[in-house]
């Protein structure tokens, strides 16, 4: 393909993107304590010098959590912004941008995870409602999901995506995305089967609404316009989804009131099957047209299309300036040189190593399905 679109440059915040081929945050599981690693370098570095536009990280876990994610890194002291500052300086040396994710599982948590124990607080949400399904692998008896304990003031958490933000920017990050997505913490707050508030956090589109926009507020206090935030309207996973007009509802309030706090980007994760979960024969997913039903909405930041977009797709999206930027994952993890293959004509033909996508290493050595994919011939 002749990709011109996709390859020029493109502001976002303050700063200017060398393409408009983001890479996603994508959990990957190396960072044993939650603290990153020297393999974690080498992983983000290789996709710069494979031409990535921006880099968001895995999702960075704010505070201690019961995860179903072992190993996800963290965000909350300084040996964590000393491991972060060691990767970032590495990334910008190399000529890259690098956002961190900044996450909160809320009720997808386990209180019999070593994290949630040492964290010693309970597994907090919106309200007491348990997400059905979820597997933690890691514990006996591979449990699933438990009911939470509702949080009784939410500006505690909010204090603490203000905390790690400051934290992200002494590790020298170029800028945060908040995770709003996949039924996590902020998608909790603004679904109204997971937020049963009656309190000024919960009932109304606006008040479900309100944890997020404060997030993010508290986030451009500390970042100015390098501020973005993810978005699943869609729902499905994790137990989320509203009714249509209901969904609509909340999502053209919350896009309009966050994209007035002079954001980078929205990226927004369209209908995807496999987020489509089934409990009792139903679907928890809300299928409807991502990109025309909220595109209109976003004004004044950069608008990023995410959820199986290959090249040639987005080339065609770019150009016809219906989206600004594709976000890509599942390739970034098995294409260290996915834009230069972009460049180049080259085909994304490296085999998944699906056993190694997450934590499991092979004799002591983690970097198997990690950054020992091939990059193509030029």
């Amino acid at each position: 393909m002749a990709a011109k679109a996709l390859l020029a440059p493109l502001q976002v915040g303050s700063i200017t993107l060398k393409n408009r081929i983001m890479m996603a945050a994508l959990t990957r599981n190396r960072a044993p304590d939650t603290y990153p690693t020297e393999l974690m370098k080498d992983y983000y570095v290789q996709r710069v010098q494979g031409g990535a536009g921006l880099i968001v990280t895995e999702g960075v876990l704010i505070t201690r959590q019961g995860s179903e994610w072992p190993y996800a890194p963290g965000i909350w002291d300084e040996k964590h912004v000393s491991g972060g500052k060691n990767i970032t300086d590495a990334v910008h040396a190399a000529g890259g941008r690098i956002y961190a994710q900044l996450w909160h599982l809320g009720r997808v948590s386990h209180p019999d995870a070593p994290e949630q124990i040492l964290a010693g607080v309970p597994v907090y949400a919106p309200s007491a409602i348990s997400a059905r399904g979820g597997k933690f692998r890691h514990l006996p008896g591979q449990p699933g999901y438990v009911t939470p304990t509702a949080i009784e003031d939410p500006s505690i958490l909010v204090e603490q995506f203000k905390q790690a933000a400051v934290n992200a920017k002494a590790a020298g990050f170029d800028g945060v995305e908040l995770h709003g997505a996949n039924g996590y913490l902020v998608t909790q707050f603004l679904d109204s089967t997971a937020n049963k508030r009656t309190d000024k956090w919960g009932g109304s589109a606006e008040n479900r609404s309100r944890f997020g926009l404060e997030v993010l507020k508290a986030l451009t206090e500390v970042f100015g316009p390098d501020v973005g935030v993810k978005l699943s309207p869609a729902g499905g996973y994790n137990d989320v989804g509203m009714p249509l007009q209901e969904t609509i509802e909340t999502y053209s309030y919350f896009i309009t009131e966050a994209d007035k706090l002079n954001l980078a980007y929205f990226a927004l994760v369209r209908y995807h099957p496999a987020f489509d979960v089934e409990y009792d024969g139903v679907h928890r997913a809300t299928k409807h047209d991502i990109l025309a039903t909220y595109r209109p909405y976003v004004k004044n930041a950069k608008f990023v299309l995410n959820s199986s977009i290959l090249p040639e797709e987005g080339e065609e999206l770019v150009a016809s300036g219906k989206v600004d930027a594709i976000s890509i994952g599942f390739n970034w993890i098995t294409h260290p040189d996915l834009v230069k293959r972009v460049e180049h004509g080259k085909p994304l033909d490296n085999v998944p190593d699906i056993p190694h996508l997450q934590a499991k290493a092979v004799d002591g050595d983690w970097s198997k399905g990690y950054t020992d994919y091939p990059v193509a011939v030029y």
